[in-house]
């Protein structure tokens, strides 16, 4: 079969299921490791069902039947509760595997999630060196955007937008998402306007990631935020002078990744 080839109903397929805090991930990938299938919801309050209604949309997309998944492995925040799973990885592991599936070089990824951030280094050959989480505090996360969109009153998707509008980007001073809401209505208050707060808020979100570690030459970014605001891509560049890769589908690197760690569970067992 060529790679160009659609998958049939006869084929096995492996499923990788990335449950965060605030959104459920799953890919859908062949023996070839194409990706066939995927979908993302709000991971919600029950995180089993979240995880079966997007398995679902996945194999819908993908036109396969669930009794052909071969193996499935989950990562995440909510990585155990996810019923249907026949193994666990951490999302350092799977973000890594993901992203260096995509660009096979040594690398710094960053990681902007709903409530926290990764910067993981790997090295040629795909194994990681070390890396940074920010977990104790919204700052610099998807949480931090979508409390200062409520406090701005902007739909959380107009954000990237509005911010490429701005022509003299105001810079807050603080990273802490209250005392940066505060700061947001004083700006209001003088009369700044609101793509240049808007592009400001990027530009925290940027400063705060960036401080957690060193980057290698090369760097890739990830998530959902970045899959929504690709101005922060944009920004990094022009702030590092480093090209940026980023994967079609940044959301999905945790949930690729884990299907990439069931794809090879699966051969050692002869699936």
């Amino acid at each position: 079969m060529s790679d160009n080839e659609p998958v049939t109903m006869r084929e096995a397929f492996f499923a990788g299921v990335d449950v965060g805090s605030s959104r459920t991930k799953v890919a859908i990938l062949d023996r070839k490791k194409r990706l066939v299938g995927h979908a993302v919801r709000r991971s919600g309050t029950d995180f089993s069902e979240t995880a079966e209604v997007c398995l679902k949309e996945s194999l819908d997309m993908a036109g396969l039947p669930r009794e052909g998944m071969a193996r499935c492995v989950s990562t995440g925040y909510g990585r155990k509760n996810v019923l249907f799973s026949d193994d666990t990885k951490t999302e350092i592991g799977c973000h890594a595997r993901g992203c260096y599936h995509y660009f096979p070089v040594a690398m710094t990824i960053i990681d902007i999630g709903g409530q926290d951030n990764k910067v993981i280094k790997v090295d040629a050959r795909g194994r990681r060196l070390n890396f940074k989480m920010n977990r104790k505090c919204a700052a610099g996360t998807g949480a931090f955007l979508e409390e200062m969109s409520m406090r701005l009153g902007i739909p959380l998707e107009e954000m990237d937008s509005l911010a490429r509008e701005s022509e003299q980007m105001v810079e807050l001073g603080s990273y802490c998402t209250v005392f940066s809401g505060t700061e947001v209505l004083e700006k209001i208050r003088e009369g700044k306007k609101v793509p240049d707060i808007v592009k400001g808020l990027f530009f925290s979100v940027i400063k705060r990631v960036l401080e957690m570690d060193s980057l290698t030459d090369r760097v890739a970014m990830t998530g959902g935020v970045v899959a929504h605001n690709p101005i922060l891509v944009e920004m990094v560049k022009e702030i590092t002078g480093r090209e940026i890769l980023v994967p079609e589908y940044p959301q999905l690197t945790g949930a690729v990744g884990a299907a990439l760690f069931a794809v090879d569970e699966g051969a050692s067992e002869g699936q």
